[in-house]
């Protein structure tokens, strides 16, 4: 029993960034939506408008699905929080991965079986510390869907509903394990099955063939239809298939060798030798995956928005142009939506930035980061070579989101410039490179601390620029946020002053870190 608790602990020690990153996101994506919704249709008349303006858009569905009541703040929350789902498996799969396949990899999996310890006990408290993960991110999802005042039963069934893909997927990432022989391969098995499972959804929520919901677990946390006329045995089917896969996976784990995998890996393969040249180049390539992933959603996202932007624009109600009004932005047109919209994007980067310095931390903890500075390599060189690719990374991820959002408005006719819209995308970097050097002082001054230190300074600006400007806060408090001073193009011109003293800060204090993180010891674990 003592062996369990400590694997499950370890467990949940390992994924604590993750975790409470995950439910950090979901706190604040669910208060906020819940009080937007009240503060920007407090009538009848325009929550119909709203229902007519959202409920047919049939791109908008691709991510949230079908709504089913759009003039309450539970059905409306129900369908704004649709997309959830999709990171909630996401947020399985990475915890099986690692969990299982990554402590193997690692070789702590040997030294674990070395003791009086069997597999399935092994496997059983792994799985014991995922679901002690996945009881945080459930928590600050209720938590968020309460502070939008909902019901409390309401609220637990409606984050029940979302979190329901997790052990399904997280089943599906443990079955992947004893498939692949790599946590690469198994991520990507994983990954896989999640894409198709969301490919399903998006089908039936757009098409006739509705019957498809069935065949996917995101589809299943819709059929639960919290706030519109609850179904609650359909919580059988993903809690059916989890203990189907996690019995196939115990099953298979303790018939196959450690470190092995049931599909073969290749005894050899040609010298793949790019970007093997400098440890920058080397850290591109171990990031290229990651990247990837983020450029697809992110692009997906924009065409989306841009999409949108013409029938959101000019759906909105009056009350909600007064809100939005609070906050800096005049979503009249397209235009003025996309600049609203973009302030997303410079979230979503800054917290790219986060992730990113929680990967350098993982191989300074992994001691990953020790082997390599046995090498000739400088630490100062290191660390500030890191950070430019980050930035460099992120500035990528910008440019695409405006080149994107600029494809998807101009197919449904909108008359947008194309070199506003890469404007729009260069505009989210200034913040991003503010951020990026704040966490990176974290990290240097408080390596343990320093992601959890980097995504609490992003969440709580973004929190502070979206309450305090619906609530009318003193305009001194307001420009205490960055985001405050982040102009909203295309609509708007390029804050050009502000970008600078952004750029500026972030770069000082990537020096600082830089020259701090040279003359500090490397802190495993």
């Amino acid at each position: 029993m003592a062996a369990a608790e400590a694997i499950a602990r370890r467990t949940l020690r390992d994924s604590r960034t993750r975790t409470l990153s995950f439910a950090l996101l979901f706190l604040f994506g669910a208060a906020a939506q819940g009080a937007t919704y009240r503060s920007a249709y407090p009538t009848l008349e325009d929550r119909l408008r709203l229902a007519r303006s959202f409920g047919s858009n049939e791109a908008v569905r691709l991510l949230y699905g079908v709504p089913h009541d759009l003039l309450t703040v539970g059905g409306w929350m129900s369908w704004r929080l649709g997309a959830i789902p999709i990171f909630a498996g996401l947020w399985g799969v990475l915890a099986a991965v690692r969990a299982l396949r990554a402590e193997e990899e690692s070789g702590r999996m040997e030294l674990v079986l070395a003791n009086p310890v069997a597999r399935g006990t092994v496997f059983r408290a792994a799985l014991a510390g995922i679901a002690a993960g996945a009881l945080i991110v459930w928590l600050g999802l209720f938590v968020g869907i309460l502070a939008g005042r909902a019901s409390a039963g309401g609220s637990a069934y409606l984050a029940l509903a979302i979190m329901s893909p997790v052990p399904v997927f997280v089943g599906v990432g443990a079955l992947a394990c004893q498939l692949a022989p790599t946590r690469r391969m198994a991520t990507t098995i994983g990954s896989g099955a999640l894409v198709a499972a969301l490919v399903l959804r998006m089908v039936a929520d757009t098409s006739s063939a509705g019957w498809l919901r069935w065949l996917t677990p995101l589809g299943w946390a819709e059929e639960l239809r919290p706030f519109t006329g609850a179904q609650p045995l359909v919580l059988l089917l993903p809690a059916a298939a989890s203990v189907l896969l996690l019995v196939a996976s115990a099953w298979l784990a303790r018939r196959r060798d450690i470190g092995d995998g049931l599909l073969s890996a290749r005894e050899s393969a040609p010298p793949r030798l790019h970007l093997l040249s400098s440890p920058t180049a080397l850290a591109l390539r171990t990031l290229t995956g990651g990247v990837i992933a983020w450029l697809i959603g992110i692009a997906a996202t924009a065409v989306l928005m841009g999409v949108v932007s013409n029938s959101v624009a000019s759906g909105l109600s009056e009350s909600v142009q007064r809100q939005l009004e609070k906050l800096g932005a005049a979503a009249t047109s397209a235009s003025g939506y996309l600049g609203f919209a973009f302030l997303f994007f410079v979230l979503a980067l800054s917290l790219f930035a986060c992730f990113q310095l929680g990967a350098m931390r993982e191989e300074e903890a992994d001691q990953r980061l020790e082997t390599l500075l046995a090498l000739p390599v400088r630490r100062a060189r290191w660390f500030a070579e890191r950070l430019l690719l980050i930035a460099g990374l992120a500035g990528t991820l910008a440019l695409a989101a405006g080149v994107f959002a600029w494809a998807g408005a101009v197919s449904q006719g909108v008359d947008l410039s194309f070199g506003r819209m890469v404007e729009a995308g260069a505009n989210c970097l200034p913040l991003t490179v503010l951020f990026l050097g704040l966490g990176a002082l974290a990290l240097a001054l408080a390596p343990r601390a320093g992601p959890a230190i980097a995504y609490a300074i992003v969440g709580v600006a973004f929190l502070w620029e979206t309450i305090g400007g619906v609530a009318n806060a003193p305009r001194w408090t307001l420009d205490l946020s960055p985001f405050h001073h982040v102009g909203l193009v295309p609509a708007e011109p390029f804050q050009a002053t502000g970008a600078l003293v952004m750029v500026a800060i972030g770069a000082v204090a990537a020096l600082a870190a830089t020259w701090a993180f040279d003359r500090r010891d490397l802190v495993a674990g």
